[in-house]
C-alpha cells in the first residue's frame, strides 16, 4: 500500500505529465534501447518510429498518476496491456529496467523540478504498478502454458497454406512444427508473430487477429500488405513476398481482451472497416457455425471490391443462416457508412463490436450514439498501442 504522502506527491505531478509526458516517454525509450538494445527484439519498431508507443506509454503513466489512489479504475487498461505483454514475451526481469530508465527520463526532462521527493514517490508507485502487471501476466502465462496444446513463450509454426484473399490481404494457415494441435481461443483474439528478416539486425514482432473460429489443427491470420517504404510495412511485406507454404515462423499463444462472448445468446452487430474485418470474421464464423439461433449482422466498409477480402465467404455464411445478415458498402462508389445506413441494419439491443482505423471507429461510435446505441454496448479494438477514441468520451 502506498502512503497518503506518496499518493499526494504522485497526483501533484499530473499537470506536468499532461504537458511533458510524451517528451518523457520519448527520452525513456531512447535511453533504454541504447542501454539494452536486446529489447529491440521485443518492441514493435514501427510503433516506435511513428511515436505511437511513446504516446501510449505517456497516456498510461498519466492515467496511473490520476488514479494512483484508485488503481481499480485502470484495471481494464492493465489487462489489455498485459495481454500484449504476454504475447510479446515481456517477463518480470524487464520491469526493473523499465523503472530505472523511466525515472531517469523524468529527471532528464524535468531537471531540478524532479526533486528527490518526487522521484522517490514515483519509484515507490512504479513498484506497485509493476507488481500488478507482473501478477496479471503471470496468470496469463500459466493459462497459456497449461491449456490443451498450449505452450510458453514463442514456438515454431509451419505455413501450411498461403491464400490471397484480395489485392492487399493474404491469409496464412499455421500448423505447429511439432505436429501437435493448437489451443482454443476466443473469437476476436490475436496471434503474436515473430520473424527474422534478412538484413535486419533485430527480430521483428507484429500482432495479427485470428481470422476464423477455432479449429483443432491450425490457426489462420489474414495480413494486409502495408507500404514497404513505411516502417509498419516491413513485416507484412516480408510475409507477403517471402514467406510461403512450408516456411516456419515463430508464434506465441493467442491473446487479447477484445473477443466475442460465446456464452451469451444476445444479438450481435459486427462493424468493420478495411482489414478491421479480420477479428469480426472469427466472430461471425463462430456464430453462424456454432450459435445459428443467435441473431448476428456483419456490416463492412471497404474502398472497393478489389481491396475487400472474404466477400464470398461472408455471403455464404449469411446465406446459410436465417438469423445472420451481411452488408458491405464501398466508399469509392457508395460513400461511407452513415447513420442512415446503420439505422436500418444495426440490431436493436445488440452488442456492437467495432474494429478498423481510429478515424473510422470515431465516426462509427458517433453515428451509433446518434441512433441510440448506448456506449456500454459498443466494444472496440485497436490495431497497435491503445489510444483514446474521442467519440467515446465526447
Amino acid at each position: 500500500m502506498l502512503s497518503q504522502k506518496t499518493i499526494d506527491i504522485v497526483k501533484s505531478t499530473v499537470p506536468v505529465l499532461e504537458q511533458h509526458g510524451k517528451t518523457i516517454t520519448t527520452v525513456f525509450y531512447k535511453n533504454m534501447f541504447e542501454a539494452h538494445p536486446e529489447l529491440l527484439n521485443i518492441f514493435n519498431h514501427a510503433n516506435q518510429s511513428r511515436g505511437r508507443q511513446q504516446t501510449a506509454l505517456a497516456n498510461t503513466v498519466l492515467a496511473a498518476a490520476k488514479y494512483i489512489d484508485n488503481l481499480e479504475a485502470i484495471v481494464p487498461a492493465v489487462v489489455q496491456i498485459a495481454h500484449k505483454h504476454r504475447g510479446l514475451d515481456v517477463r518480470p526481469e524487464h520491469y526493473p529496467i523499465v523503472g530505472h530508465h523511466l525515472l531517469g527520463a523524468i529527471k532528464e526532462v524535468l531537471g531540478d523540478a524532479a526533486t528527490p521527493e518526487i522521484l522517490g514517490a514515483w519509484g515507490e508507485a512504479y513498484g506497485v504498478i509493476a507488481d500488478a502487471f507482473i501478477g496479471v501476466e503471470k496468470s496469463m502465462y500459466e493459462e497459456a502454458a497449461t491449456a490443451e496444446n498450449g505452450w510458453d513463450g514463442f514456438k515454431d509454426f509451419v505455413v501450411a497454406k498461403k491464400v490471397e484473399e484480395s489485392d492487399v490481404i493474404t491469409s496464412f494457415y499455421l500448423k505447429p512444427a511439432d505436429g501437435k494441435g493448437v489451443p482454443g481461443y476466443k473469437p476476436g483474439q490475436y496471434l503474436t508473430v515473430r520473424v527474422t528478416i534478412p538484413g535486419e539486425k533485430y527480430m521483428m514482432i507484429r500482432q495479427y487477429s485470428l481470422s476464423r473460429a477455432p479449429h483443432e489443427d491450425m490457426f489462420r491470420i489474414s495480413v494486409k500488405r502495408e507500404d514497404e517504404c513505411n516502417p509498419e510495412g516491413k513485416v507484412s511485406t516480408f510475409l507477403h513476398r517471402s514467406v510461403n507454404a512450408g516456411d516456419k515462423i515463430e508464434v506465441s499463444a493467442p491473446a487479447g481482451d477484445f473477443f466475442l462472448d460465446t456464452e451469451a445468446a444476445t444479438p450481435v452487430t459486427l462493424i468493420s472497416g478495411g482489414v478491421g474485418l479480420t477479428p469480426m470474421m472469427a466472430m461471425f464464423d463462430h456464430i453462424t457455425g456454432n450459435q445459428p439461433e443467435r441473431k448476428a449482422v456483419f456490416i463492412h466498409s471497404a474502398r472497393n471490391p478489389q481491396l475487400q477480402a472474404f466477400d464470398g465467404d461472408l455471403r455464404e455464411m449469411a446465406a446459410g443462416n436465417d438469423n445472420a445478415a451481411y452488408s458491405v458498402r464501398y466508399s469509392d462508389t457508395d460513400g461511407f457508412l452513415d447513420r442512415d445506413f446503420l439505422s436500418g441494419r444495426v440490431i436493436e439491443n445488440s452488442d456492437v463490436y467495432l474494429c478498423g482505423p481510429a478515424p473510422f471507429m470515431n465516426a462509427m461510435i458517433h453515428e451509433l450514439k446518434a441512433i441510440g446505441v448506448p456506449v456500454e454496448k459498443i466494444h472496440y479494438e485497436f490495431f497497435g498501442p491503445a489510444a483514446e477514441l474521442e467519440a467515446v468520451t465526447a
